[in-house]
């Protein structure tokens, strides 16, 4: 700076000063703070206007119950995987053994229950406690090994997927043996009526898990401890958050989600097939990008991811019953996946 600069600055008053620092932000600008502040906005207006949008073009057809609780049943495992994406994503991390983590688990379920004969009580334990290892060694090796998250669970992907087939031996179980000898297998697939439209199970334990997880995040110490560790790791650890031990919990509840999610995969198919289940993690990454949870972590909100989960639904039902290409779906969400980068980008920009 040159000595003009240095006068020019000296002689601004303290009026001047304060002027400029009270200038009255722009309607745009508010609008970022609404949206900094709201993350879960942005997917909620995409999907109202998703929602419109097909109403207008396909009326009754698209409008009717049987329609829109069938938009929640095809996502149903979706937003329960995504709901375990989505916490360790906020840390920072990324999950690729999700999709398999849950189709191991429900392979255990099943093989315990026919192979070993245990009661299905017992066998859905054993399933919920392999999801919950799998996710404890995950944060184990991301805590203490300080291994990167996409390799950790890369490797993790590869290893229990070759697990499943092998200890299946890839036979699925039909849906007619679980309904006859273990129907609790099949639980998240039972169905209640409410004026024409059918929730399964699955579907309320889903609404209630992203409800629960809401709450905990906002609510308590230890959601707040994993935005601070997503959002600054040292930063925490020197606020004295136990940075390690957050990591851990997060990854093996979201090992305990997967496992749950393998349970509600039952009985959404019927069966315990160790093939199903293979875009699930591609499918909750993309349900939480465009839900508004940034992928730098630190920022986001678990209801965005359902309003994510629910705008993928909503193009795929609404561009099937226009009897469009299938491709067009894919092409949609990803130019979806884009634009919500691009808008996680500049609500980050804000100055708070």
């Amino acid at each position: 700076m040159n000595p003009q600069d240095y006068e020019a600055a000296a002689s601004t008053s303290p009026t001047e000063i304060a002027s400029f620092a009270g200038r009255e932000q722009t309607p745009l600008q508010r609008f970022q703070h609404l949206l900094h502040q709201n993350p879960a906005l942005v997917p909620l207006i995409v999907l109202v206007l998703s929602v419109a949008v097909f109403g207008v073009l396909l009326g009754s057809k698209f409008f009717s119950p049987f329609a829109l609780t069938l938009i929640l049943q095809q996502v149903q495992i979706v937003g329960i995987v995504g709901c375990a994406q989505a916490l360790v994503i906020m840390t920072a991390g990324i999950d690729l053994s999700v999709g398999a983590i849950m189709v191991l688990s429900s392979v255990v379920m099943g093989q315990f229950t026919f192979r070993y004969g245990l009661p299905p009580e017992v066998a859905v334990a054993c399933g919920l406690l392999c999801g919950t290892l799998c996710g404890f060694i995950n944060g184990f090796l991301v805590a203490k090994m300080k291994l990167p998250p996409f390799i950790v669970t890369l490797g993790m992907w590869q290893i229990v997927l070759a697990t499943n087939f092998l200890y299946s031996a890839n036979e699925t179980i039909r849906s007619q043996e679980i309904e006859a000898n273990a129907p609790l297998l099949q639980f998240f697939g039972n169905k209640i009526e409410i004026g024409g439209a059918i929730f399964t199970y699955g579907v309320i334990f889903m609404v209630l898990l992203t409800l629960l997880l809401a709450y905990v995040l906002r609510q308590t110490a230890w959601g707040r401890h994993v935005y601070a560790v997503g959002d600054d790791k040292e930063a925490a650890e020197l606020s004295g958050v136990e940075v390690d031990r957050v990591l851990i919990s997060v990854y093996a509840l979201a090992g305990l989600i997967c496992a749950f999610a393998g349970w509600a995969l039952i009985g959404r198919i019927g069966s315990v097939s160790p093939t199903s289940g293979q875009l699930t993690n591609i499918e909750s990454i993309t349900a939480v990008v465009i839900g508004g949870i940034s992928l730098f972590g630190g920022r986001g909100s678990i209801l965005g991811m359902l309003f994510g989960a629910l705008i993928v639904g909503v193009f795929t039902l609404g561009l099937r019953l226009m009897g469009a290409d299938a491709q067009w779906t894919y092409l949609l969400i990803g130019l979806l996946i884009i634009a919500a980068v691009t808008v996680d980008q500049w609500i980050r920009k804000v100055s708070v």
